[in-house]
């Protein structure tokens, strides 16, 4: 036993004192032993839990090197995009310019194929300009401070309707407003989203006679989550991972106006709130965009 033996048992069957202590010894050992084995499980269990802390401490390091070099490339993707469309401008603007100017002093003096010409380069010059205009909303959307209130989400609704009213007075469309809804947010990020969302509604219930577009809010995995919703032209399903894509369009121009950076805006700046925003549609049966804060 003095050299680390504990299998050693005295092992006799005396009745007297010798024999008690024997086997008081023996009893000893064993214990002993399941101490020591209980000590060596341990040790191996901390030797496996300290290597297994190590790793994911090194994991977590590479994790947060990757962040950086990921939050790096992001910052310098919005500054190229930023650069690339404000710069855009000016050339484009002198396009545009001189375009007007040959269109509006000497279209008597082209044919009809000439004029169709210059009416296509206006065209596109305005298309341009207003991608450049988007795409520069969309780097700022992305880089402004934010400043987190309450905001009233109801009232913000009921303003861009009536704002949307006022563009096609003739439409016949029904808004549905719920009403005390408020949030904590960037009141002037949230404005954007809502003027997306609601803008989108508004567009693609166009053809509807009966257009209906509702603004509410609805319970998603055990938190509030706001939506908007409209009985317009839909799309397939298929196609939901692309729609917050920036320049991504289901439908032509000619048929819907826009440059496809609208909802690609609306999930940096939900992602900024550090909510999720998500998409249901049907063919023929309308879009419901939720979004969570």
């Amino acid at each position: 036993m003095g050299s680390g033996n504990l299998d050693y048992k005295v092992g006799t069957d005396l009745k007297d004192e010798i024999g008690q202590l024997s086997r008081a010894f023996d009893k000893m050992t064993g214990d002993l032993k399941k101490i020591t084995a209980s000590r060596d499980e341990l040790n191996s269990e901390i030797t496996v839990r300290k290597q297994a802390e190590e790793k994911i401490s090194t994991l977590n390091e590479e994790l947060k090197h990757h962040v950086l070099q990921l939050e790096a490339a992001n910052r310098e993707l919005e500054a190229f995009s930023y650069s690339v469309s404000h710069d855009l401008r000016a050339p484009l603007r002198s396009v545009a310019g001189f375009s007007q100017v040959l269109f509006e002093d000497y279209a008597d003096k082209l044919n009809e194929e000439g004029r169709d010409s210059l009416e296509r380069i206006l065209t596109a010059t305005h298309r341009m300009g207003r991608l450049i205009d988007d795409l520069l909303n969309l780097s700022r959307v992305s880089r402004a401070e934010m400043r987190r209130e309450e905001v009233r989400l109801s009232g913000l609704a009921g303003k861009i309707a009536e704002m949307l009213r006022k563009t096609q007075p003739e439409r016949q469309a029904e808004f549905n407003i719920a009403e005390g809804l408020v949030a904590q947010g960037d009141e002037h990020l949230l404005t954007i989203v809502l003027e997306n969302l609601l803008g989108n509604a508004w567009k693609f219930t166009g053809k509807n006679p009966h257009a209906v577009i509702e603004f509410g809010v609805t319970q998603h995995e055990g938190q509030q989550a706001y939506f908007v919703k409209d009985n317009g032209v839909g799309f397939d399903m298929s196609y939901a991972g692309k729609m917050f894509s920036p320049f991504q369009r289901l439908h032509s121009i000619n048929e819907f106006p826009g440059t496809g950076i609208g909802l690609a805006t609306v999930k940096r700046i939900i992602n900024r709130h550090g909510g999720t925003v998500w998409i249901e549609a049907e063919v023929g049966g309308g879009t419901t965009v939720y979004f969570t804060l």
